[in-house]
């Protein structure tokens, strides 16, 4: 019985049978690069996008991958009757032996079946921020925004993220539901300031700057709620009053489209510093330390000098 085992190993791995299948499989992987990039190039004559361009060279890569991966099985597993027996086996070789990988590869998965995240999205997923720009297999390319810059500008540098990292660290979607964020500039005003009046000068100003209809926003929000079980927050541009140790803080709130946050605040900003530098009664708060004499300052004291 051995010696009938060790007859068809023998003949399954002749020099002769090794050789003609690493030529099978050469071939195999030269006819595929063949038609992917014949069908490449046909397919960007008649597609301009970049985004579907993108999604055909992806597609086609994975379709690519399946089939070669098939096809190589069947030339050096030719003994092996059942592709299910062959499959088990090489799923449990690769899950003992690659676990991160694996991780990585249902990550992927993941990322195409529940669809988190689109190539062109802007995320963020735990400590790195950035625009998607490439998705395989194994991990995502993402444009880095933030980090030592203080805005939501590029930084220049291509972040690689395994896809296993979404099962671990939170994911944040810019535009995904609802394509709209909040931004808030606090403005602190010294005690002495006129609020009431600085208050309805930053109204003026972003009623003015703020570029997001409250009716459009209202439409993307009700699309948001047909997926997602949220309560309808205010959405006109807002501003809240605060006393801290200082002086006096108002706080603009407005929505603003992701990628236009540092564009808005910085017109907001041109704006409020022209009108305030119009005001004499109407400074800004900075880090001081003073003494307060009551008999003086104090209310009474300064309504019997008015007197």
């Amino acid at each position: 019985m051995d010696n009938i085992n060790l007859y068809w190993i023998g003949k399954f791995f002749t020099y002769s049978s090794i050789q003609a299948k690493l030529i099978a499989t050469f071939l195999a992987f030269f006819l595929f690069f063949i038609i992917r990039r014949l069908l490449l190039r046909t397919a960007y004559k008649f597609v301009e996008d970049i985004k579907t361009r993108h999604q055909w060279r992806k597609v086609t890569s994975y379709i690519s991958f399946t089939l070669i991966f098939i096809i190589i099985a069947q030339i050096w597993f030719k003994g092996i009757e059942s592709i299910a027996t062959y499959l088990g086996l090489v799923s449990a070789g690769i899950a003992i032996a690659l676990k991160e990988p694996l991780t990585n590869l249902t990550g992927w998965l993941y990322i195409i079946w529940r669809s988190p995240f689109d190539v062109g999205d802007r995320i963020q997923l735990g400590t790195q921020s950035g625009d998607v720009i490439d998705t395989n297999i194994f991990n995502f390319t993402v444009m880095e925004i933030g980090s030592w810059i203080d805005a939501d500008d590029y930084t220049g540098r291509i972040i690689h993220i395994p896809n296993g990292l979404i099962f671990s660290e939170t994911l944040a979607n810019y535009g995904k539901g609802f394509k709209y964020i909040w931004n808030e500039i606090p403005i602190l005003l010294t005690f002495e300031s006129d609020w009431r009046k600085a208050k309805k000068l930053l109204t003026e100003v972003i009623l003015n700057n703020s570029k997001i209809q409250p009716k459009n926003a209202e439409k993307t929000f009700d699309e948001a709620t047909k997926k997602f079980m949220v309560k309808k927050p205010t959405l006109e541009p807002d501003l809240i009053t605060k006393v801290e140790a200082s002086g006096v803080e108002l706080t603009l709130r407005y929505l603003c489209k992701p990628r236009r946050r540092r564009e808005t605040e910085h017109k907001m900003w041109e704006d409020i510093l022209d009108i305030f530098e119009e005001h004499d009664d109407i400074d800004f708060a900075y880090p001081t330390e003073r003494r307060f004499n009551h008999d003086i300052e104090g209310k009474i004291a300064v309504k019997q000098q008015k007197n």
